[in-house]
């Protein structure tokens, strides 16, 4: 920022400079520039003489990401229902809360365009919330190196130490589940994973394998299927595991879609949900109170996920100190109907 590129307020109002603002507020040319600029290096109270001052001269710091002003980018780069829709919604109620002006990016098209790296440089924008980003994780570290605000909710890929993020305690969740079905007996079970390159998925894996472990059983590589999480793609991996010689008397879902379409692989088979064969899903999303019988899930906290993302991006974009820069919500089992005692047991 040049030291004298500062813009009157006032159309017709003499061109104030940072000199000007300087002597008005009695502080050094640099110190009213890195106020201007949006540094935290200022204290509290000279950085209020820095804008009383240029207030007084009818002159604004343009805005800068980080600064007090701007909007609020909010990539979302798929179709909002159910679980994007929750956490959209909430994010935007959070950032009215704090009269915010939110810009929106979502839809399956917003997948393919390459956002990132221009946002430092938009002088509308202060920070930005990425929602599940399919960007790869240089591509956020190259962000984060630019010293941009943002917070990732749900990230795909293992994130450095510095960005901030708010998920879900998916290892958790998963193994509760499981160890819901080895506790009715079930010890084939299998699993309808997520991609495997998604670390939520990978996380419920493990989850899972870890209920398995404490009953004493070896996960088997048969009996895991990893999909894209929609209701097709469930109903087909369904159809493969319960076609095996030996089938799962259970069927574990990375999603309540996915499950959804396990339950209609199981109809087409003439089983029985829960006397034939348990369906479980993931995230307690409306179509889980929907189905014959209602699914047994787990409920990801996902209205708070948003809340949560939104007020710590708040937080960075004010400059208070955050301890914690990685947040993981508690899941919690919700025990249905699609989930009943291992034929036998």
């Amino acid at each position: 920022m040049k030291q004298n590129d500062v813009t009157p307020r006032r159309s017709g109002s003499p061109r104030a400079t940072v000199r000007d603002i300087a002597a008005e507020a009695g502080v050094s040319i640099a110190t009213v520039s890195r106020v201007m600029s949006g540094q935290d290096n200022v204290a509290d109270d000279t950085r209020r003489r820095v804008r009383a001052a240029a207030d007084r001269l009818g002159a604004a710091p343009p805005v800068r990401p980080g600064s007090a002003n701007g909007a609020v980018y909010v990539r979302c780069p798929y179709v909002l229902t159910d679980y994007f829709g929750v956490i959209v919604s909430s994010v935007a109620e959070t950032l009215d809360l704090h009269g915010r002006r939110l810009v929106l990016s979502a839809g399956d098209a917003a997948r393919d365009v390459q956002v990132l790296a221009g946002l430092p440089d938009d002088p509308a924008i202060a920070g930005a919330l990425l929602i599940v980003p399919p960007e790869p994780a240089r591509e956020l570290e190259a962000l984060r190196e630019q010293n941009f605000p943002f917070v990732v909710v749900d990230p795909r890929t293992p994130l450095r130490g510095d960005i901030a993020s708010v998920s879900a305690a998916n290892l958790t969740g998963a193994r509760s589940v499981s160890a819901h079905l080895v506790e009715l007996g079930h010890r084939r079970i299998g699993v309808i994973g997520g991609p495997d390159y998604w670390l939520a998925a990978r996380s419920r894996v493990a989850g899972h394998n870890s209920a398995l472990a404490d009953a004493g059983v070896l996960p088997s590589p048969e009996l895991l299927r990893s999909i894209e999480p929609t209701a097709d793609w469930g109903h087909a991996a369904a159809c493969e595991l319960l076609d095996l010689r030996e089938r799962p008397t259970a069927l574990v879902a990375f999603n309540d879609k996915a499950a959804v379409g396990a339950l209609r692989a199981a109809y087409e088979r003439g089983l029985r949900v829960p006397e034939d064969l348990s369906i479980t899903g993931f995230d307690d999303i409306d179509l889980s109170r929907s189905t014959l019988p209602r699914l047994t899930t787990v409920r990801q906290p996902l209205e708070e996920m948003g809340r949560m993302a939104a007020s710590l991006l708040m937080r960075l974009l004010e400059r208070h100190t955050v301890d914690t820069l990685h947040v993981e919500l508690a899941t919690q089992l919700v025990v249905r109907e699609s989930t009943g005692p291992a034929p036998g047991a």
